[in-house]
């Protein structure tokens, strides 16, 4: 045998003794995948025993709560479909003796909190036995306050901030800085408002006066339901709607809200149901964890699979 011919064994054992121990490791990666991939769907599986519930449900008699917590926007905790789900739920308990709605957002969305405000205003007349009380935590602004108005009356701290009755259109303009830095915006539409408001043009007044008209109507339909839920309650005065906000204090002199009281007090004294069943529509714990743990499954995946050289298709 000649020295070509014993390096050639050589590399070729090596070469086999490689691959062998790439193989042995691309296998162990896998088996620690799968068993994690199995442990975690165990968790799952115990996350949706544990936490496989409905809100509300309770017997007996009892104050029904429905959360306002945040933007009221489509997909959001405060919805309109979430929130309508929840008070509709609350109104069909039979042990339910009164509805709290707790709010304390900044509002959003004029046609979610529009559409929530309706619903209110149908479930008091479907249901003239069950009163429906909004409760204002730290905030109940704009939309907030659309929904807030649809209750029988509104309960508000000494220092909630309360009011913002106004709608605004939000844009910004760069042509300044585009100018700036040699940059020409090009735009090509089929109808010459197309492109209305567009950041990256000037303001034409035309279609600014346009738009101003429109969030006025808009305006005009949040302060024709604020009057029709406050009725002579509310003490107008030229910065009524003028999308000034207020303390709790404030609101009350102005007639904006009723009175001083929290959910507990309102539960507890005006309602006389102590008891509190949370009716608020909202995600549960293995919900939550399916939506993570999905994304992170697919990572996963995907990092072994560049790893070991595999194309997915």
């Amino acid at each position: 045998m000649t020295d070509d011919d014993g390096r050639w064994e050589r590399n070729v054992l090596e070469r086999l003794a490689m691959e062998a121990l790439k193989e042995q490791r691309r296998s162990r990666r896998w088996g620690i995948f799968f068993k994690l991939l199995t442990f975690a769907y165990i968790t799952f599986a115990v996350l949706i025993l544990v936490d496989w519930k409905s809100p509300g449900g309770k017997e007996g008699r009892h104050t029904a709560l429905v959360e306002v917590s945040g933007l009221i926007a489509p997909g959001s905790d405060s919805s309109a479909e979430k929130v309508i789900t929840a008070l509709n739920a609350a109104f069909k308990d039979k042990g339910t003796q009164g509805v709290v709605l707790r709010i304390n957002s900044p509002g959003g969305s004029p046609v979610q909190s529009q559409t929530i405000y309706d619903e209110m205003r149908r479930l008091r007349q479907k249901y003239p036995q069950i009163p429906l009380y909004a409760v204002v935590e730290d905030l109940c602004a704009s939309g907030g306050y659309y929904v807030a108005v649809g209750a029988d009356r509104i309960f508000v701290s000494k220092s909630s901030i309360v009011g913002s009755i106004g709608v605004r259109l939000d844009s910004f303009g760069v042509t300044g800085l585009m100018e700036k830095i040699g940059v020409e915006r090009r735009l090509l539409t089929a109808g010459e408002n197309k492109g209305m408001l567009d950041p990256f043009l000037p303001v034409d007044e035309k279609q600014k006066e346009y738009a101003l008209k429109m969030i006025q109507e808009v305006h005009q339909q949040f302060i024709g339901d604020v009057r029709a839920g406050r009725g002579k309650r509310l003490k107008e005065n030229e910065d009524t709607f003028s999308g000034l906000i207020w303390t709790g204090a404030k609101s009350v002199e102005l007639g904006l809200a009723d009175a001083f009281g929290s959910l507990d007090f309102v539960a507890r004294e005006i309602i006389k149901a102590e008891e509190i069943v949370d009716f608020t529509q909202k995600d549960n714990i293995a919900e939550k964890f399916a939506r993570r743990f999905g994304a992170g499954a697919a990572s996963a995946v995907l990092e072994l699979a560049l790893r070991n050289g595999t194309t997915i298709r």
